[in-house]
């Protein structure tokens, strides 16, 4: 898998594309439409942020390329990969419980608070890409 040298990208499946952990100053794309919505991503070396209709969606430091990042009816999947490990935040439904995996196993289920936020740590350095879902428990 390469890094996003577009930042963000519509994907034939439906899914998107973005970020790009490989760049060493800021760089953003606003305004992207897909799917009715309109994204916005800001991306380099030491972090990558998305949003969807100025809601926060994906976070991570440090920075990431994502690849096939889906939005489903009780969760989320994408495809990442960084230089290092990566701290990576998601923008879900509000005090709700969800099953994560990362790498096809399952780390376990946690529970999101008011904000929607939940945390997870995805170990990338030397791993090439990794998948990760988060489906609501």
């Amino acid at each position: 898998m390469a890094v996003v040298e577009q930042l963000l990208r519509s994907e034939a499946d439906g899914s998107i594309s973005f970020g790009n952990h490989a760049l060493a100053h800021k760089a953003k794309l606003e305004d992207y439409e897909h799917g009715g919505d309109l994204y916005k991503v800001k991306t380099f070396s030491t972090m990558t942020k998305l949003e969807k209709n100025g809601m926060f969606l994906y976070e991570s430091v440090p920075g990431t390329s994502v690849n096939q990042f889906s939005e489903t009816g009780n969760g989320m999947k994408f495809v990442v990969e960084g230089a290092s490990d990566a701290q990576i935040t998601l923008g879900l439904s509000d005090d709700t419980e969800y099953e994560v995996f990362v790498a096809g196993n399952s780390v376990g289920t946690m529970k999101t608070g008011l904000g929607g936020k939940l945390s997870i740590s995805a170990e990338l350095e030397g791993m090439g890409e990794v998948e990760v879902k988060v489906v609501e428990a």
